[in-house]
């Protein structure tokens, strides 16, 4: 029989833990994450069509809406280049996360010894792999097809253009956590990307808003997008307010891919 020490249970003297650790990042499980959620797309042909698909033939529908005045397509394609990537990209990953989570995929993926980073870093990745096809396509087209104009170097768009849908994969996986169904993660798009829209600075520009309005649009990240745009359909050269909207641009969507590393649950309550 064995002995017991007076006030100590045998439940005490059980370690078992309420919590798991949590992994340190790791290259080889964020690669296997991505790699997962490329299989998953390719049996998805509409998600694929939608991401790589649509911002395309919505440049070409306004191309042809402004065809008898092409400098109108001129001053606001180049935005919309960047506009339409961030906003398919942010419907796609918002609705797939979720579908993740409803499922009870994520649960037993956080189960095993993944971590919250390489699960979000792995979608990052997989999502930003079809990004830059998404924005090849769409720059190509613009530029070479539609005879988009613009002074600057057409690699600098494809530059803003991936940092856009690069953006609204990491809205759309921060927006995720906080949605109960993919019909919640559809209604954030108005809450998150409208605002934005509006206020970027593509139907009027920002110094010419309400002061209230021009100042909130000095701290929404696609106002940086439309501004990069603009620069390289002005300028020849990479100027240093270039620069600027880049790596704003860039830096937003890293934060937010953190936000959505701290915020991942592992199902909907």
């Amino acid at each position: 029989m064995t002995a017991t020490t007076p006030g100590t249970t045998t439940a005490s003297r059980t370690k078992t833990p309420s919590r798991t650790t949590a992994a340190p990042m790791s290259a080889a499980r964020t690669l296997a994450t991505a790699a997962r959620v490329l299989r998953q797309l390719r049996h998805d042909p509409r998600s694929i069509a939608l991401m790589i698909l649509v911002p395309c033939v919505m440049l070409f529908l306004l191309r042809y809406v402004f065809d008898g005045s092409p400098r109108t397509f001129d001053s606001i394609g180049a935005s919309l280049l960047g506009i339409f990537p961030l906003i398919t990209m942010f419907l796609v990953t918002s609705i797939a996360t979720l579908r993740e989570r409803t499922s009870g995929t994520l649960e037993r993926l956080l189960a095993m010894p993944l971590g919250k980073a390489d699960l979000i870093a792995g979608y990052a990745l997989a999502f930003g792999l079809l990004a830059i096809v998404q924005s090849v396509l769409a720059t190509g087209l613009a530029v070479w097809a539609l005879g988009l104009e613009v002074v600057g170097s057409a690699w600098l768009l494809l530059l803003v253009a991936l940092l856009d849908a690069l953006l609204g994969t990491a809205l759309g996986l921060f927006v995720s956590a906080f949605a109960a169904s993919e019909f919640q993660a559809v209604q954030f798009m108005p809450a998150v990307i409208f605002p934005q829209l509006l206020l970027c600075g593509l139907f009027t520009p920002r110094p010419n808003m309400q002061p209230v309005l021009e100042a909130i649009s000095n701290v929404l990240p696609m106002s940086y997008a439309v501004d990069g745009m603009n620069e390289v359909l002005r300028h020849t050269d990479v100027t240093g307010d270039f620069v600027r909207d880049a790596v704003i641009v860039a830096g937003c969507a890293a934060l937010v891919l953190a936000l959505g590393a701290a915020t991942l649950r592992r199902r909907t309550a």
